[in-house]
Parts: C-alpha cells; structure tokens; sequence
C-alpha cells in the first residue's frame, strides 16, 4: 500500500467519519483510480471509524505544511 498527494487528493471529500467499506464505496462512486480503491481494501482496520485523511495517511499535508503566504495574491 502506498499513497501520494494525488491520490489521497481523490478521498478529501469523503464523508468523513466514515469506515473502510465507506470509503471504498465513496472511492468507486467518486471514480477514484484503481489504486486508490486498492490501498483501502488492503488496510486492516475493518470496521474501525476513520476521522479524516490523516487517519488513513498520517503524513498528508495540511494547509499550514507549505510556505504559502496568501497576502500577497
């Protein structure tokens, strides 16, 4: 399993709190890449609540993780 910006791009919108099954019905309805669908399937937390992205990709950046100042634009 193994997740990139652009992939995990495809569950921000996910209703989240949601479960892993959820998630793979919101992933193919969405029309989310085979990969995506894939890696949610091969998670273990059946039946465990997932909060938000961060819970199923810890390391997904947030906002603040760039250096954007948004005053300039």
């Amino acid at each position: 399993m193994y997740w990139t910006l652009d992939l995990a791009s495809h569950l921000e919108d996910a209703p989240f709190p949601a479960t892993r099954d959820e998630l793979i019905d919101f992933a193919i309805r969405s029309g989310a890449p085979l990969e995506v669908i894939e890696n949610l399937q091969e998670m273990e937390e059946e039946g465990e609540l997932f909060e938000s992205i961060e819970d199923i990709w810890p390391d997904y950046p947030r906002k603040d993780d760039f250096l954007f100042n948004e005053d300039e634009y």
